[in-house]
C-alpha cells in the first residue's frame, strides 16, 4: 500500500538538511537553472496523488534538482559551458573523460527532467494513434507495460529505464536502461552506460532486456542488428532509491513502478513520439529537441 506519510525520521532529515545546503554559494555566473514543471506548484503543495508524497517530490525533483544544478554552475562558472543547457554539455563531454563531473552532473539533470516532465496529476488516456502504434510493434499496451516494468523492477542498480523511438526500424519501439547517469541519445553513445556489467559485456547490443536479471540471456532479449542504435527516448522512469525509497520503503520499487505507470502524461511521450517522427528525415533536428529539454 502506498505509504503517504513517510518515516518520520526520513521526512524530518530532508526537511532539516536540504541535500543542496553543503554547497557553497559563491559562483559569480549561475546561469544553470531548475527548469519548471508544468504541475510544479500543485505536486509541491500536494505531491503527485497516488504516487509520490509532498516530502517524496520536494526530495527527488526540488532538493535533488538544485543539487545538480548548483554542481554544474560551480563546474562551469566563468567558462563558455557557463550558459549551455545540460543536454548539451552531456554530448560534448560523453568522450572527455577529464570531464567526467560534468558530463555526470549534466546528464543527471537532464535525465531527471525528463522524468518528471512526462508525469501527471492524474490519470491519462493513451491517444488511440499511439496506442495503435504501441498494438504494432508492441503486441499490447499491456505488453509493453509488462515488460517495461519487469525491466525496471529488476535492474540492479539506480539508473534510468528509457522508452525510444527507433529512427532506423520505422514504428518500432525500444525498451532500454542507462545506469547511474548514462545518456540514451546516440551522440552520447560512449556513455550511454545500458548493460549491467555482472551480466552483460560492452559488445552486448542495444535491445529490450531484463537489466540486472539475465541480460543478454533472458527470455525476451531482442536485440538490435549491429550499428543499430539511432533510438529518440520519448519516456523514461527513474530507478535511483531516492525518487521511490522515501515513500516506498526500502522494499517499495515494485509498487512504486506500478504507480509511476497511473501517472503518466501520455499527451505528453506521444508529443515527443510525434515530435521524432515528424523528423526522422533529419534526426539532428530530433536530437537538439531532445536535448533543449533541459
Amino acid at each position: 500500500m502506498f505509504s503517504r506519510f513517510a518515516r518520520p525520521a526520513l521526512r524530518a532529515a530532508s526537511a532539516q538538511t536540504p541535500i543542496s545546503s553543503a554547497l557553497p554559494r559563491f559562483q559569480t555566473r549561475a546561469l544553470h537553472r531548475i527548469p519548471q514543471l508544468q504541475n510544479e506548484k500543485y505536486y509541491k503543495e500536494n505531491g503527485i496523488p497516488e504516487f509520490m508524497s509532498p516530502e517524496g517530490f520536494d526530495f527527488a525533483w526540488t532538493q535533488y534538482q538544485n543539487l545538480l544544478v548548483d554542481k554544474l554552475n560551480l563546474l562551469t562558472q566563468d567558462t563558455v559551458d557557463a550558459d549551455a543547457k545540460p543536454g548539451e554539455l552531456l554530448v560534448k563531454y560523453s568522450k572527455r573523460a577529464e570531464m567526467a563531473s560534468v558530463f555526470n552532473y549534466a546528464s543527471m539533470a537532464h535525465n531527471n527532467h525528463f522524468f518528471f516532465n512526462c508525469l501527471s496529476p492524474q490519470s491519462t488516456e493513451i491517444p488511440e494513434k499511439f496506442a495503435r502504434d504501441i498494438i504494432d510493434t508492441c503486441s499490447s499496451v499491456e505488453s509493453l507495460k509488462l515488460d517495461f516494468l519487469a525491466t525496471a523492477n529488476s535492474m540492479f542498480g539506480p539508473g534510468f529505464v528509457w522508452l525510444a523511438k527507433n529512427l532506423e526500424r520505422e514504428g518500432m519501439m525500444q525498451i532500454f536502461c542507462t545506469y547511474n547517469a548514462g545518456s540514451p541519445y546516440p551522440a552520447a553513445h560512449s556513455r550511454r552506460q545500458s548493460v549491467d556489467m555482472a551480466t552483460h559485456t560492452p559488445e552486448t547490443q542495444l535491445g529490450n532486456q531484463f537489466a540486472g536479471s539475465m541480460g543478454a540471456h533472458a527470455q525476451n532479449q531482442k536485440s538490435l542488428a549491429p550499428g543499430a542504435i539511432d533510438v529518440q527516448p520519448i519516456l523514461c522512469v527513474n530507478t535511483w532509491e531516492h525518487a521511490w525509497m522515501m515513500d516506498y520503503g526500502i522494499a517499495g520499487k515494485a509498487e512504486y513502478l506500478e504507480r509511476w505507470w497511473d501517472r503518466i502524461n501520455w499527451d505528453v511521450v506521444f508529443d515527443n513520439y510525434n515530435a521524432i517522427s515528424s523528423m526522422r528525415s533529419n534526426p539532428s533536428m530530433a536530437q537538439a529537441r531532445s536535448l533543449s529539454m533541459s
